[in-house]
This record gives C-alpha cells, sequence and structure tokens, in this order.
C-alpha cells in the first residue's frame, strides 16, 4: 500500500486509531505506521492514536483531539475557565476531566491533561460545534467552577480565591449562580457546598 491511498482513505478522521486502519486493511503492516511517523507524513498522538501534521496549528483540532484520544472526557477546569474568558492567563496545557485513571499525554498537538471524577459527577457539559462542523464535549462555565474546586480542595478561603483572579464582570453578568448552587449540590459534598458559598461571597454574588 502506498501512503497517498492510505491518506485518502483516513484523512477526513482528523484523530484515527489503529483499529480503524485494520478494520479498513486487516492485512495492513503495522510497520507502515511507525515508518510514516518518522518520515513526518503522521503524527503519533498516543499510542494507538494518529493525525496527520496538516491539521497541526488550528485550535478546535487541538481541542477535539483531546476528546477523542481518552474517553470518555469532556474539557474543563482551566482550559474551559480561560475559553469562557473567567481566568487571565493562557494556558499551556489542555484540561479534561474524566471517569478513567489521571494521565497526561503529551504529542505535537499539545499537553493534554486528564483529572479523574467519580463516574456519576460526568455531567455538566455541552456539545459544541468546531469550525470544520465536528463536535467537541466541553463543561459548561459553571461546571468547570464546580469541576475545579472538587479537584483542587486547597481553594478555600477568601484569599484563596482572590489568587484565581476570576473576571469579576463575567461572574456577574454571565455566570449562572442557580446552575453553579444545583450542580454543588449534585455532587454531594458538603465540603464543596462550603468552598462554593465561600467563592460567591468573595465575589459579592
Amino acid at each position: 500500500m502506498n501512503f497517498q491511498e492510505f491518506r485518502t482513505e483516513l484523512f477526513e478522521y482528523i484523530c484515527f486509531t489503529s483499529n480503524q486502519v485494520y478494520a479498513w486493511r486487516p492485512d495492513f503492516d503495522k510497520n507502515n505506521l511507525s515508518r510514516w511517523v518518522k518520515n513526518g507524513f503522521i503524527v503519533r498522538l498516543r499510542n494507538g492514536y494518529y493525525s496527520f501534521p496538516e491539521y497541526l496549528g488550528a485550535s478546535d483540532n487541538a481541542l477535539y483531539i483531546a476528546n477523542r484520544i481518552y474517553r470518555p472526557s469532556y474539557i474543563s477546569l482551566h482550559t474551559a475557565l480561560a475559553f469562557y474568558g473567567m481566568i487571565p492567563e493562557s494556558v499551556v496545557q489542555i484540561t479534561s476531566v474524566t471517569s478513567l485513571k489521571t494521565s497526561t499525554f503529551i504529542n505535537p498537538f499539545g499537553t493534554y491533561t486528564y483529572n479523574t471524577i467519580r463516574p456519576e459527577l460526568m455531567f455538566g457539559y455541552d456539545a459544541k460545534s468546531t469550525t470544520g462542523g465536528r463536535t467537541l464535549l466541553f463543561a459548561k462555565p459553571e461546571k468547570a467552577l464546580i469541576d475545579l474546586l472538587y479537584l483542587y480542595p486547597f481553594y478555600e478561603k477568601p484569599a484563596d480565591f482572590e489568587e484565581l483572579r476570576l473576571d469579576a464582570d463575567y461572574l456577574g453578568e454571565h455566570l449562572n449562580i442557580d446552575l453553579l448552587i444545583e450542580f454543588s449540590a449534585k455532587v454531594g459534598n458538603a465540603a464543596l457546598k462550603k468552598r462554593v458559598q465561600t467563592l460567591l461571597r468573595t465575589y459579592g454574588l
């Protein structure tokens, strides 16, 4: 098989797996993948997951890949907070939550971190459309905050929340306080509820 035939078959997927390759061609020589990665024809994302270098550079693709290489997961925490404009700094890593074990993957698209939450806490996210017409799972702003406070319990006192430098205008104008409290109650953690109330008092909400 030549590479052009391979590319024509799989290019549309952005992120594809070796299992997809073997389903298409059961007699596929796996050494081709290693050789094409070495030659820069394809990009290795993690064990068994690949993409094409033509997709590098588009932020939507990097986010889409976050959903694909470790499932189930959805984008949350600092990446989601920065996306919504709730925190001022840009985020180097793409942060997600998952019901699988905590993991990190580094590839040419970026650094991907996945933090573990209980399966019943995998809620509060939407399917957002990308510019390429694909969808990715992305935390609602309220759930991104809940995930942060749940996974990082050291945010506890008013001074801790001030260090987060959350955007007061966004919190006052766009954050759904009722939904935030609803999500907090759904988690069913008394310490988390207390941290949410402290956050709201700190920012006068």
